[in-house]
């Protein structure tokens, strides 16, 4: 495998991603299921729960789309709420694992595998969207992804989605001293791109503070508010390049809250 910096187009990015996160969802779940829970929302590796959070506000009656839902985690937390809930995610291995909690809780989370950039489903059909670091990183084209969620959301819906903090970007994905470092430019919007046998096999895009807002912002949406979650005392896990050591010093996650007007 290597890696690149490199534009790739959104279908060389869907591809590759779909495959990407195929293979790596058993390892994925595995390492990390503990800490989202079969029924939880977890909004990003600081911690940061919805239920004490409420960034969506209340839940209960709402009809919900969870893009990029993974194993359905913050779905089903959502249902247990009253919410009517349906998960969408690109990889089908991440689907498989919903379906594995569902007949391990005894109650199955609707589910479908699509694109975020495609969403399946009639305008207007949802009183609220959501996506915590699910398909927005992944997508070469966030403006349509977001354009897609205006769409399908009803007047007054809300859509509230987190994302690696941009700053992050600038730095290396190191939990370490050496992830302390600033080696690469915040405004190089190149995307990373990991390389199999010559193909894109992982792809993930950069945009900037103010590429989220000017893309919020052109799809319709408007935005009521950001939160930059800090590290919690006592929280000592690491994922990845998050860490508490990074975590005590620069933001590692940005959740949106937008609204359809």
């Amino acid at each position: 495998m290597d890696v690149d910096r490199r534009p790739v187009s959104r279908s060389d990015t869907s591809r590759a991603n779909r495959g990407w996160w195929d293979g790596a969802a058993d390892e994925y779940q595995a390492e990390h299921g503990d800490f989202l829970r079969d029924e939880g929302f977890i909004w990003c590796p600081e911690g940061l729960d919805e239920a004490d959070a409420r960034l969506l506000g209340e839940v209960g009656g709402k009809s919900v789309l969870e893009v990029g839902c993974g194993a359905g985690q913050c779905g089903r937390w959502l249902t247990a709420q009253g919410a009517s809930v349906v998960g969408l995610d690109l990889s089908y291995r991440q689907l498989q694992h919903s379906r594995r909690i569902d007949l391990s809780a005894g109650r199955a989370l609707p589910v479908v595998q699509a694109d975020a950039e495609t969403l399946p489903f009639a305008d207007g059909s949802f009183d609220l969207a959501c996506s915590a670091f699910g398909a927005l990183p992944f997508v070469a084209d966030a403006g349509a992804a977001l354009s897609e969620v205006f769409r399908v959301l009803r007047p007054g819906g809300r859509f509230v989605f987190s994302v690696s903090h941009p700053i992050r970007w600038a730095f290396p994905d190191d939990p370490g001293r050496p992830g302390l470092t600033v080696d690469r430019p915040y405004f190089d919007r190149a995307p990373y791109v990991e390389v199999t046998d010559g193909v894109p096999s992982y792809v993930e895009h950069h945009r900037t503070m103010g590429d989220w807002v000017a893309a919020i912002a052109s799809a319709g949406l408007v935005l009521d508010g950001l939160v930059e979650p800090e590290w919690p005392e006592g929280h000592d896990g690491v994922w990845g390049g998050w860490s508490p050591l990074r975590g005590r010093l620069i933001p590692g996650t940005a959740i949106f809250q937008c609204r359809r007007p």
